[in-house]
């Protein structure tokens, strides 16, 4: 049976799923029961698909070789990242109508119908590649500038998305859109910085590692001293300013919609309320916000943010 027609094969259908569960483990909701069905199949489809390129960027694609094989290479290719970046954008055009049929990938596959239905074009898939492709020859930030002209291509495209999935995408938003983005980007450095360097990458500005006296060896520590924490502190407070810039977003729609939204705005607060909570000292792993401090976190932006009309 081609790749295009009929079901996948039961190994690829756990396979695909094992990637898509990694969503619980987000700040956010990725797409949540209370969406319409084809906003959550949207939502599902863009999150399956942006996943994949953190994860081969990362290098935690599952053992055995298998999407190399799904993107038509030799499994061995699992671990040559930029080899899979490329097949992988040659896949992505597959889902835009590229000539050579259908995409082989079926976490592409399935995003091929919701391109369709929504008039999504490939520009923001192409950034999240781009991102991975720069973190295989960019592993330090010397300026703040750096890393946000980075987060525009490793985090806004998402939001940018999703203002395209729901039908409500205007200029205004997409600006707020890329200031939540970009400071949920942020938020996840902050909490990932022992995770990152155990990759030899490192997402803190190093103009302001060296503002606050901090050297590579002090991040490799098992508990962070003052230093670190002050710096932590220091990114987190522009993390919290972003989200605070990105909260028109939020009143600036209706319905379910704004709940959604309001749900990855309070998430970045939440998970920097956690990152306080711990004392700045994210080297032991990263803080994670509790289930409730999540929801008190959404129901303050909901009660918070400016209604536009």
């Amino acid at each position: 049976m081609s790749p295009g027609h009929g079901t996948r094969p039961l190994s690829d259908t756990v396979h695909v799923s094992a990637t898509l569960d990694k969503a619980a483990a987000e700040n956010f909701p990725v797409a949540p029961a209370f969406l319409p069905r084809a906003w959550r199949d949207g939502l599902t489809a863009v999150y399956g698909y942006a996943r994949l390129v953190d994860d081969i960027g990362d290098g935690d694609l599952a053992p055995g070789g298998r999407d190399a094989v799904l993107l038509g290479l030799d499994p061995a290719a699992a671990d040559d990242r930029l080899a899979m970046l490329d097949a992988l954008e040659t896949d992505l055009l597959r889902v835009f109508g590229s000539a050579d049929g259908p995409p082989r990938h079926p976490l592409l596959l399935a995003l091929r119908p919701v391109a369709d239905a929504h008039g999504l074009t490939p520009e923001p898939f192409l950034g999240l590649i781009e991102a991975n492709r720069q973190d295989q020859r960019v592993r330090r930030y010397e300026t703040y500038g750096d890393l946000v002209a980075y987060c525009e291509l490793s985090a806004n495209p998402v939001g940018r998305l999703v203002l395209s999935l729901t039908g409500t995408s205007t200029p205004e938003r997409i600006r707020l859109s890329d200031a939540v983005c970009t400071a949920l980007q942020i938020v996840e450095h902050v909490q990932d910085v022992a995770e990152d360097l155990g990759r030899d990458r490192i997402y803190l500005p190093a103009e302001d590692m060296r503002r606050f006296h901090v050297s590579e060896a002090d991040l490799a520590a098992p508990t962070a001293g003052a230093s670190v924490r002050a710096l932590v502190a220091f990114e987190a407070e522009r993390a919290r300013a972003l989200l605070d810039e990105g909260l028109p977003l939020v009143g600036s729609v209706h319905g379910r919609l704004r709940l959604l939204l309001a749900g990855f705005v309070g998430g970045g607060r939440a998970a920097l309320r956690a990152v306080t909570a711990a004392g700045f000292d994210v080297l032991p792993g990263p803080p994670k916000p509790t289930k409730s401090g999540l929801l008190r976190e959404v129901a303050a932006v909901l009660r918070t943010a400016p209604r536009k009309r």
